[in-house]
Parts: structure tokens; C-alpha cells; sequence
């Protein structure tokens, strides 16, 4: 996969609108998966292992947490939080894991070299094929600060 890829820009789309109901992609855009890659606003994705990985992260995320796309996926999702951040960020995953999605989440986060920031606005939602299998869960980052 990469950043382009139709399928997973539908599989974002279509999971957000369903959980959050409102559309995460404007009407009239021709190429979802372009629009989302370089979206005004953060997009991180992980799938659902056990020590669940980085499947997607648009432009703005990647400026943001200072990785390339090479490096951000395959990451542990984990690492985007520093160690005391961690556990509050997992009761939020568990929380929209059952719940659906979570919005108006603010937390801290570091960036690849350990710098923290804080991203704010952000919604979480499960990313669930067309026949209800959950495959993984994202984030849309509306702001960030220092």
C-alpha cells in the first residue's frame, strides 16, 4: 500500500461516515486517496495486531511526527506517545475498539528525535470492512501545538 491507494482512502471514508456520520472526504472530490494523503488535517492508521502497527500516515502527519512514510509505517503505533502518555492513550483505543469512535481527544505525543507536542481535535474511529470485520483504527488530527 501507499499513500495513493483507492481502497484504503475508501475504507477510511466509509468507516468514518458510518461511525461518525458526517463525511470525512468534501463532495466533488474526483481522487479521495490524493485528497486525503495531503489533507489539511493529520490522518494516521494502524491495523489491528497485538502491538498494533502504522499502516497509513498522510503528509501532515508525517511533517508533524518528523517520519517519512518508509519509517512511519511499520512503526508501533505506541511510539507516536512517549512512556507516560502511553497508557492513557490505550484506555482511549479500548474505549473506541467498543465504542465506535471517540471525538475531542487531546493528548501528548513525540515526534521521530523525542521532541513532544500535543495534538488536539483529534477523532478515533475503527476501521471496519463492508462486512464488519474490524481491520484496524484511525485518527483524524485536527490541530496541533507545542
Amino acid at each position: 500500500m501507499n499513500g495513493h491507494d483507492e481502497a484504503f482512502a475508501e475504507l477510511l471514508a466509509d468507516s468514518y461516515a458510518h461511525l461518525v456520520g458526517r463525511p470525512l472526504v468534501p463532495s466533488g472530490v474526483q481522487d479521495a486517496a490524493a485528497w486525503l494523503y495531503d489533507a489539511p488535517f493529520g490522518l494516521l492508521a494502524h491495523d489491528t495486531s497485538p502491538d498494533p502497527l502504522f499502516v497509513y500516515a498522510n503528509l501532515s502527519a508525517q511533517r508533524h511526527f518528523g517520519y517519512a512514510w518508509d519509517e512511519f509505517v511499520g512503526l508501533p503505533s505506541r511510539l507516536s506517545a512517549g512512556e507516560e502518555a502511553r497508557e492513557p492513550r490505550q484506555v482511549l483505543l479500548d474505549g473506541v475498539r467498543s465504542k465506535g469512535y471517540a471525538d475531542g481527544y487531546r493528548g501528548p505525543r513525540v515526534t521521530r528525535t523525542g521532541r513532544q507536542f500535543w495534538i488536539e481535535d483529534v477523532t478515533v474511529w475503527n476501521l471496519a470492512r463492508a462486512d464488519g470485520v474490524r481491520v484496524g483504527q484511525a485518527a483524524l488530527i485536527g490541530g496541533w501545538s507545542d
